[in-house]
């Protein structure tokens, strides 16, 4: 993976802010009304937004309702789940770490983890702490492993050596949770205290993140009524749907908070890692979090860049960054089945927001992430709304066509190839643990693990190859084809999602 030269270093991190013209609008009216015109044009439920500048909150409100037909409304203390935001803190956690001589950067994961493996025993060797933050370890997506809801966080890990590689490690770049899961064992193992512990007494406590909880079990215990809840928009109309945990890789994105602990978070990281004058981490580790560690393909960043066509796109220890308009910006979102968030920095104005939101992947945080660097840099006005919902509905289009074409490809009037009853029994994957197909009055049931949202009802395609929409059917169809052996009989499943798996017949 290429490494960017030592100018480009220097950009991102904390320098005096360049003279600017002051602001010829007022800001927090301006952007008061932006979110207020965004929650009705994307129909969100609720959102929490707070910006930080100089040191000090100078926005921090709640908007819409905590749960839909509900009369609570969100306010700035109204919890919300951080998700992948939650990387940067596993990311600051062994930065501190590293000041105590307990990790180094360049450690082989081994080293703290001896019994943690890849498939090949070189990789395994090769593998440091810091490929484990920057999704550079060539592991593809393994989100499957911890989404179906019955194996334990150790489990997870130790059949990552059944997975073959995608790449060649370094050699490329591909967004991994289960590897901030293992990041998290590493913090685990070098302080002595299980990652949750570490997140909320090293760094939520002396921050004063006091309504923060490391994770989701954590955040229930609180059984604090305002408490936002989980949406997603069915046919138009947002639904409250079940929390979905990302407590089994915590450390990839499982913490909870408020938009007031947040701007806590926000000044922490803007002061260079210091509270109240005190450092939690070294000014040395601080930096290494922000210097651009790996190029980032377009594929893999954020679609936003059509509008904002940065120059150079990377990714730190926890953040992915940016150029925009002479600013080195750094971002990251979080994303969970009814939940959105999105926190951003730009050290050289000491200007920092976070945003959550209660429905699923809701992209006007990236437009008020972009409003916000406008409105306080006195940049020209552009409606980032508008332009970022044009942008999205594009994708939707591409996407709507590409079902369209995959559904002309359905052959008319074809049967399975024997009878239903004979497609039933358990399938096992070697990594993915198994599927279960079963025969309920005619009809065919899969279920791939134990929770609800895994399972449906399949549906003839075509030949042999059926779909189902999983749960309550909010991700659309899957497909999954059955294999037969020479004999006839009915041998494996092929799940065709992003990549083709094979459960065979037990």
């Amino acid at each position: 993976m290429r490494i960017l030269i030592v100018a480009l270093l220097a950009l991102t991190v904390a320098r005096p802010s360049l003279a600017r013209p002051a602001l010829a609008q007022d800001p927090l009216s301006d952007l008061d009304a932006f979110i207020g015109r965004g929650l009705r044009d994307w129909r969100i439920p609720g959102l929490a937004i707070v910006v930080v500048k100089n040191d000090t909150v100078v926005y921090a409100k709640g908007y819409g309702v905590r749960t839909v037909g509900q009369a609570g409304r969100v306010d700035s203390r109204t919890l919300f789940g951080m998700m992948s935001t939650t990387k940067a803190m596993t990311a600051l956690a062994m930065a501190m770490l590293v000041d105590e001589g307990k990790v180094a950067w360049n450690d082989p994961v081994t080293k703290h983890l001896p019994w943690f493996r890849f498939s090949q025993p070189w990789v395994t060797e090769a593998i440091t702490i810091r490929d484990l933050l920057t999704h550079v370890t060539g592991l593809g997506n393994t989100d499957l492993l911890w989404t179906r809801g019955d194996l334990s966080g150790r489990e997870i890990l130790e059949r990552v050596a059944r997975v073959d590689l995608t790449y060649s490690p370094r050699a490329d770049f591909i967004y991994q949770n289960v590897m901030y899961h293992a990041a998290g064992e590493v913090v685990a193992a070098a302080s002595g205290m299980p990652w949750a512990q570490f997140i909320e007494t090293r760094i939520m406590g002396p921050i004063g993140m006091t309504r923060s909880r490391a994770t989701l079990v954590n955040m229930q215990t609180m059984r604090d009524p305002n408490t936002s809840s989980a949406h997603w928009e069915f046919d138009r109309v947002s639904r409250r749907i079940e929390e979905q945990p990302v407590d089994p890789v915590a450390a990839a994105g499982a913490a909870w908070s408020t938009a007031e602990d947040a701007g806590k978070w926000l000044r922490f990281l803007l002061d260079s890692g210091r509270v109240g004058g005190r450092r939690l981490v070294s000014e040395a580790s601080y930096r290494e979090l922000f210097k651009p560690q790996v190029t980032v393909p377009a594929a893999q960043f954020y679609p936003s860049i059509a509008l904002t066509r940065p120059r150079w796109m990377t990714y730190g220890l926890g953040w992915f960054q940016q150029d925009y308009r002479g600013l080195a910006v750094q971002m990251h979102t979080g994303s969970i089945a009814g939940r959105t968030a999105l926190t951003g920095l730009v050290h050289s104005e000491r200007l920092g927001v976070f945003v959550f939101a209660n429905r699923d992947h809701e992209e006007f945080r990236h437009a008020v992430l972009w409003q916000v660097i406008d409105l306080w840099t006195n940049a020209p006005r552009r409606d980032w709304s508008t332009d970022l919902r044009t942008l999205y509905d594009e994708r939707e289009t591409r996407v709507a066509r590409a079902v369209a074409t995959r559904d002309s490809a359905r052959t008319p009037n074809t049967r399975p190839s024997t009878a239903l009853v004979r497609y039933a029994g358990t399938f096992d994957h070697p990594v993915y643990g198994d599927a279960t197909v079963t025969l309920e009055n005619g009809a065919l049931r899969v279920a791939l693990g134990p929770l609800p949202q895994n399972t449906g009802m399949l549906e003839h395609f075509h030949y042999d190859t059926f779909r189902a929409r999983l749960g309550d059917g909010r991700s659309g169809w899957t497909y999954m084809s059955f294999r037969l052996n020479q004999a006839g009989e009915v041998a494996a499943i092929r799940l065709q999602d992003a990549a083709t798996l094979e459960f065979v017949r037990r």
